[in-house]
């Protein structure tokens, strides 16, 4: 797993956003989010601070998920980091 998280951080570290980012957080966030979800596609959003919000992009199958995107909104700047 920890290679997982360091790609999100990688991925997200290549978009040039500078902000705390801890690919862990991310995971677990996103595993709370999807527990009892069909499987679909799903646009979830966790606000960090007063002016930085995460938009996840997120494949949910039977077994698995797929986080295809982070989208990194910081006032008016948006961070994309594709992770497919």
């Amino acid at each position: 797993m920890e290679e997982f998280y360091r790609a999100i951080e990688e991925a997200i570290g290549n978009t040039g956003y500078d902000g705390p980012v801890n690919g862990q957080e991310i995971y677990d966030e996103i595993c709370d989010e999807i527990e009892d979800k069909e499987p679909g596609a799903y646009v979830f959003m966790s606000k960090k601070t007063d002016v930085v919000f995460y938009e996840y992009k997120i494949q949910i199958f039977e077994d698995q998920f797929n986080l295809s995107a982070i989208d990194i909104h910081d006032g008016e700047k948006v961070y994309h980091a594709d992770l497919d």
